[in-house]
């Protein structure tokens, strides 16, 4: 398992650990679905302004997120060894908003959204109520694993 992160951002600071705990949601993820491990995934860290700007260009929404995904392939048939399964890119500055909003720990939003992320590169959406819930199942196993507990 390749996981790349690139800090394109300075007004949040962060520690090694917590570079560690995102591969280990990555890997988390990845075994919950059964997928190989043998994937590659990249995270970008970036701004609010960066992550406004990605918004506006690929999803024609002009506003601020927290994480955006982007899979590098059509379907998950196409998954194979080696390949890149996908882009993450999560707005830090973002994330300590919504860690005060939430009342959790930093590190506890920033593997949310990285777990999120993830399941939407193996095909997963809140698109419906049913898949909104059937995604937060996912993602709250996953980090329980982890030992990453809601408040």
């Amino acid at each position: 398992m390749n996981v790349i992160i690139d800090d394109r951002q300075e007004k949040i600071k962060y520690d090694e650990n917590m570079e560690n705990l995102i591969v280990q949601a990555v890997k988390e993820s990845l075994k919950e679905e059964s997928v190989s491990e043998e994937v590659e995934v990249s995270i970008t860290f970036v701004d609010n302004e960066s992550i406004r700007e990605l918004n506006r260009e690929y999803r024609n929404k002009d506003s601020e997120t927290d994480v955006l995904s982007f899979p590098q392939y059509d379907s998950m048939d196409e998954i194979n060894m080696g390949m890149c399964l996908g882009d993450i890119v999560i707005s830090l500055e973002k994330a300590e908003e919504q860690r005060i909003l939430y009342n959790h720990s930093f590190e506890r939003e920033v593997l949310f959204l990285t777990v999120h992320s993830m399941f939407h590169l193996m095909g997963y959406d809140h698109d419906t109520e049913e898949n909104t819930k059937e995604m937060r199942m996912k993602e709250e196993k996953v980090l329980s694993h982890m030992g990453i507990l809601r408040n």
